[in-house]
Parts: structure tokens; sequence; C-alpha cells
């Protein structure tokens, strides 16, 4: 198990920002949780310590993900409450296999296992369509694949509609950051915007008003459209499954869906 980072932030810092972030005032948190808004103030100032119960309850209220529930309860003087695995230790082992087969089953369709940064830590051989198009200097591990995704020598180059793809991808970002306790995802976001700057693209602009957002993809064979799925585990108790994701890659339209089963079927 690795124990979650102390930044040497207060527990009171820590539970403000959390309830700033979820937008609420302490009276709005103290009705959620049946707590006084003045026990709050006192929590966030200093003047009172909380109980290991009062923590998990006012963390499960503020929707807190399980690293960030963590580092409460250590800034608060408890021990973690949540494991903290790798996928390649042996309690993972399961979950590992399991996920692979997620992968693999999605074929001839890309799909990519990621972690809560958005580094790619799997996927299956279909995601080849996609990494062909990318600069080899990209791929070197860990890759990150919102950096891919909208580098100059990523797949950017390559999208078709690209200022309203690059919107979604750095506004989906921008909530991300805002909601999760996974450190990095500011200076990540900092990087796509930047990349967006120098394209001359906008990037606080906001995605039109679809159902369904396609990646179009200007591929050396032929043009291909596909969209995009993620989907999280239910319930997970570790920190790592807590962050982990998969994003699935489905055709939109039947060239490309005959395209990828002749590739990759």
């Amino acid at each position: 198990m690795t124990a979650a980072t102390v930044t040497g932030t207060s527990f009171g810092s820590l539970l403000r920002d959390w309830r700033q972030r979820r937008r609420l005032t302490q009276l709005d948190l103290g009705i959620q949780a049946d707590v006084s808004a003045r026990h709050l103030s006192f929590l966030e100032t200093g003047r009172s310590r909380p109980s290991r119960d009062m923590v998990l309850l006012l963390a499960e209220e503020l929707d807190v993900p399980l690293r960030g529930r963590n580092e409460l309860m250590m800034a608060a003087g408890f021990a973690p409450a949540y494991s903290e695995h790798s996928l390649d230790d042996a309690e993972m082992n399961e979950v590992q296999r399991s996920l692979n087969r997620v992968l693999e089953g999605h074929l001839p369709y890309p799909a990519v296992l990621v972690d809560g940064s958005w580094n790619m830590i799997g996927a299956n051989r279909a995601v080849a369509l996609l990494t062909d198009l990318v600069d080899p200097a990209l791929l070197a591990p860990p890759v990150n694949v919102l950096r891919v995704s909208l580098h100059p020598r990523g797949l950017a180059p390559h999208v078709l509609d690209l200022p309203e793809y690059a919107a979604h991808l750095v506004s989906r970002l921008r909530r991300q950051a805002e909601r999760a306790a996974t450190t990095g995802l500011r200076a990540l976001l900092d990087e796509l915007t930047g990349y967006c700057r120098d394209a001359g693209l906008d990037p606080n602009a906001h995605p039109r008003d679809r159902i369904v957002l396609p990646l179009r993809l200007r591929h050396p064979d032929q043009e291909l459209t596909l969209f995009s799925t993620v989907a999280v585990l239910g319930a997970p108790l570790d920190v790592t499954l807590d962050e982990i994701a998969i994003e699935s890659f489905f055709p939109a339209d039947d060239a490309t869906t005959a395209y990828l089963r002749e590739r990759f079927g």
C-alpha cells in the first residue's frame, strides 16, 4: 500500500477548499451533513478537531474522490481510509486481467486504459490507428492521451473540426481538474490551453451543443469518424481503481466500421 502524500496543508484548509470547489456555503454543507455551520467554521479555522467519522461524513457529502479522502484523513491525524495499490501488485492481478479482457474484447475498435492524469496504462492493438499518426517522441512512457491529442506533433494536425474537438477536451479537463484530487491536472490544463493558443484557437471556447461530438480524422488511408465513451469502475475502494477509466472508441459511420474490421478484425 502506498500512503497518500501529506502536503502539510491543514485539515481546515483542505475542507474549505473542497467546500468551495463544490460551491457550497458552510450553511449549505451543514444542512447536507446535519452539522452546525458554527462547528464547520471551527473545523475550517482549526478551533475544533474532527473525529474520524466526521472526516468521512464530510468527505462523503462533498463527494471527495478517494485520494482526497485519504488526504483529509491524514491532515486530521488519522490513517488513510483507503488502500492505494499499483496495478502490478499481486492483489490487483485479477482486476488487471479483467481490464485487459475488456480492452481486447473491444477489438476491432480502439480502447485505452488511463489513470487519473490521463496517462495511458493499457491499450488494445487497434489504438495503433491513432498512435501511428503521432510523432514517436510523444509515445515515450508515460504517454498522456490528452497531450497526444492536442500536441502540434500529435493528433491535432489530423483532426478535422479541431477547434470544436479541442474545446471539448479542454472543457472536460477543466471540469475534472476542478473536481478531482489528482495532482498535475492543472499543469496539464495549462499545457493544453497553451497548445490551443499556439494554434490560434480559443482555449475558453465551449463545444457546440451536440448529442455526440465525433472525432473526425484525416487518416492516410481514408477519412475516419469515431466517437468515444469513458467508463469507470463501480464502487471502487482503492485509490488507483477510483481514478482509472477506459475510453472506448466506436465507428460513427459504415466506412469507418468496414475499415476497422478489415484492419484489426
